[in-house]
């Protein structure tokens, strides 16, 4: 049988698809990546928020609609959504021939087995046999890869389901974490994503204090990297030692993904979070001025219980007051089981709505107004492919992270002579919202 995969959510969920896949691989499965070869679809699904929910139900269902209709056989749903509401999701969807938790995944092969032998499997192991480590068939363009350096969360946010879903946060011993590094590298990889729930925590639950100024240390050291990147840093935890490693190692892009979530010192405080407006100033301008040509992203949560009218317009002026190169807002999601879903004075919903797209409009012409500032820079970029309906090439500067941020767009032929994966100079010669327009000056 044809085997797809569909993973759905955050980078950290397509790192275990991608391990699944190579178990899958190297068990004789046949893999395909169009749905409409498959005989078996996996989903691996995600449950972090309601919208995120929504898109897991609606793909399962359009899945067993394939499969009413006969073009498809079996179905097996993993993931953030399975493993948050297990029963529900096997109770539901009958049609599902299995549903399995996080930590089952090391058991693809054997779950694969027993639906097409006709079985109905619905299994759960503990969340901590969720594997850390393991070699996997790469989804992503063959240049470019994630480094899941741990895995859960422990940092307790009130609006937070992670660790119920995840479980603790786990980090990756540094050798396996550098093993996979070498291998990627070794297998044509020359741009790194680090990620983690939080990645300035790595290292605490195993040697007591963060190791991540040390482990990007030795990453820049494995040849082959051109780019290595870190996400999802919580402001509390950037320490003079990181910044320096940032602004020193010519192979760390200086981008930083900073989910600062609010400033208002007493929604932060609600929220379980640490600091307020001056000290999340404080160390936005320590970070600009001690990591030249920063790129800076940050994601906001706005309509959390009790968020005042007040304190929503403080949150706006301070966006506008930083400018952020790149930013995300969502409107605050109910989750039950979670301290704030309790909270009195929930934000009616048509409010929250309404305030992330206030936020998001101010933030587009900040967007606007950093991509034409841009118009005459010369920088490094790497080739994606070819845009037959833009009638460009697709490349992403190092102020672009893939799949969250804007495109740079050459307009030239397709007969150019680019390859996937190919660095080059360019030059921006123009600006549109979140993207930019350029032309090669050196191969």
């Amino acid at each position: 049988m044809n085997v797809s995969m569909i993973s759905l959510g955050c980078s950290k969920n397509l790192v275990d698809s991608e391990r699944m896949l190579h178990r899958m691989k190297q068990a004789g499965f046949a893999l395909t990546a169009d749905i409409e070869e498959s005989d078996v679809a996996v989903v691996n699904t995600c449950g972090f928020i309601q919208a995120a929910k929504e898109e897991a139900i609606e793909q399962i269902l359009s899945l067993i609609q394939r499969k009413e209709e006969g073009s498809l056989k079996r179905i097996v749903v993993t993931g953030c959504l399975a493993e948050r509401y297990k029963q529900e999701v096997s109770e539901q969807f009958p049609e599902v021939d299995a549903v399995i938790g996080i930590g089952d995944q090391n058991d693809i092969c054997s779950v694969l087995e027993r639906v097409t032998a006709g079985d109905r499997v619905t299994q759960f192991a503990p969340k901590n046999c969720m594997p850390l480590t393991g070699e996997r068939l790469l989804s992503t363009l063959p240049f470019f890869a994630y480094l899941k350096i741990a895995e859960g969360c422990s940092n307790g946010c009130t609006y937070c389901a992670i660790p119920a879903i995840r479980g603790k946060f786990r980090s990756v011993p540094m050798e396996d974490v550098l093993d996979e590094a070498r291998e990627l590298a070794a297998s044509g990889v020359t741009e790194l994503a680090v990620i983690a729930q939080d990645t300035s925590r790595y290292g605490e639950d195993l040697y007591g204090v963060s190791r991540l100024p040390e482990l990007l240390r030795q990453l820049c050291a494995i040849e082959g990297f051109r780019w290595i990147r870190v996400l999802y840093c919580y402001p509390e935890r950037i320490t003079d030692e990181l910044i320096d490693v940032i602004a020193s190692e010519p192979k760390i892009v200086k981008y930083l993904d900073i989910p600062l979530q609010h400033c208002n010192a007493e929604i932060l405080k609600r929220m379980r979070r640490q600091g307020d407006r001056e000290s999340l100033r404080t160390l936005i301008h320590k970070l600009r001025s001690r990591i030249p040509n920063l790129t800076l992203r940050t994601t906001l949560l706005v309509g959390f219980p009790g968020e005042t009218q007040e304190q929503f317009d403080e949150l706006a002026e301070f966006v506008q007051e930083m400018r952020f190169d790149r930013m995300g807002c969502f409107a605050y999601s109910e989750e039950e089981n979670t301290v704030a879903a309790r909270m009195p004075d929930q934000v009616d919903e048509d409010v929250r709505q309404h305030r992330a797209e206030l936020l998001m409009e101010q933030q587009m012409t900040v967007a606007a107004e950093k991509s034409a500032e841009r118009i005459g820079e010369i920088t490094e970029a790497v080739i994606e492919g070819y845009d037959a309906e833009a009638e460009a090439w697709l490349a992403r500067t190092p102020a672009e992270a893939p799949d969250v941020d804007g495109r740079l767009y050459l307009p030239e032929p397709p007969d150019a002579g680019y390859a996937v994966g190919q660095y080059v100079t360019v030059r921006i010669t123009d600006a549109a919202d979140y993207d930019v327009i350029g032309e090669v000056t050196a191969r």
